[in-house]
């Protein structure tokens, strides 16, 4: 297991999350996405890049972007207001680390070249 196991666990709680907030009203696309986050959740157990197939990089980065999202809003004041500072710098990262992936699908997307595209996740912060 790597040292990106928190970052697995993030996701899949997120997916495990959207997913139980409303089941019966999910649509099609939301089932992609979330199946996206555990899809990088599973690579980055072993190793910290994910590629992401050609014509799944705006899903990948709207997944990605919505578990961002969720973190900030919904994790990441608890952390701040329980103290937690490891729980915190844990959070910030996969936020920080999340965009800076959606950035780089959504720059190649635009290319239109329609290519595989391989995401490097920045070092684990320190004590995960």
């Amino acid at each position: 297991m790597s040292s990106y196991a928190f970052f697995s666990s993030m996701l899949r709680f997120v997916a495990a999350k959207t997913e139980a907030a409303a089941p019966a009203a999910l649509d099609a696309r939301t089932v992609d996405m979330m199946a996206v986050l555990r899809r990088i959740a599973d690579t980055v157990e072993r190793e910290p890049d994910f590629q992401v197939p050609g014509d799944g990089l705006e899903l990948s980065a709207r997944a990605l972007a919505g578990f961002a999202a969720f973190l900030q809003k919904s994790i990441l004041p608890e952390a701040v207001a329980h103290g937690n500072q490891a729980g915190e710098t844990q959070v910030r990262w996969a936020v920080d680390s999340a965009m800076d992936a959606v950035n780089t699908l959504l720059s190649r997307a635009a290319l239109q070249e329609g290519q595989p595209v391989r995401v490097t996740l920045p070092p684990p912060p320190p004590n995960t």
